[in-house]
């Protein structure tokens, strides 16, 4: 993703906008989807994280949010593939700032939402 790219998914990343997008679309997004959102999410929370993290979260999040992308969202099966690959490039990126404890918030909310789930889904995502 090049770095004016970027800077324009960044525009696009608001925290309702995040929030009414997985509302909206968790269960069609899949729980892979809606958990490396929900790192990214908790990993904004800490006030630890460097500024260009934050951007880079914002950036990614923000491309999350946009209907239209790369391949666009509504397409069966395949929408929210290039959603996943910008999320799991973003999650590497900014990796050294996800603690045990940021998992298990994930993993609650995930819980929350979808109810008990396979957790070896979610081995080797990043």
């Amino acid at each position: 993703m090049k770095e004016t790219d970027l800077q324009v998914y960044q525009e696009n990343y608001s925290e309702t906008g995040l929030w009414n997008k997985v509302k909206k679309f968790a269960k069609k997004a899949g729980i892979k989807v809606i958990y490396l959102v929900l790192l990214l999410y908790y990993v904004l929370q800490s006030e630890t994280v460097s500024m260009l993290d934050k951007g880079k979260i914002y950036g990614a999040l923000g491309y999350f949010i946009l209907p239209f992308d790369l391949i666009p969202d509504a397409i069966p099966v395949v929408g929210y593939t290039d959603d996943l690959a910008a999320l799991v490039a973003c999650v590497i990126a900014v990796s050294s700032n996800i603690t045990p404890e940021i998992e298990e918030k994930a993993k609650a909310k995930l819980s929350e939402w979808f109810g008990s789930y396979d957790e070896s889904e979610l081995e080797g995502l990043y």
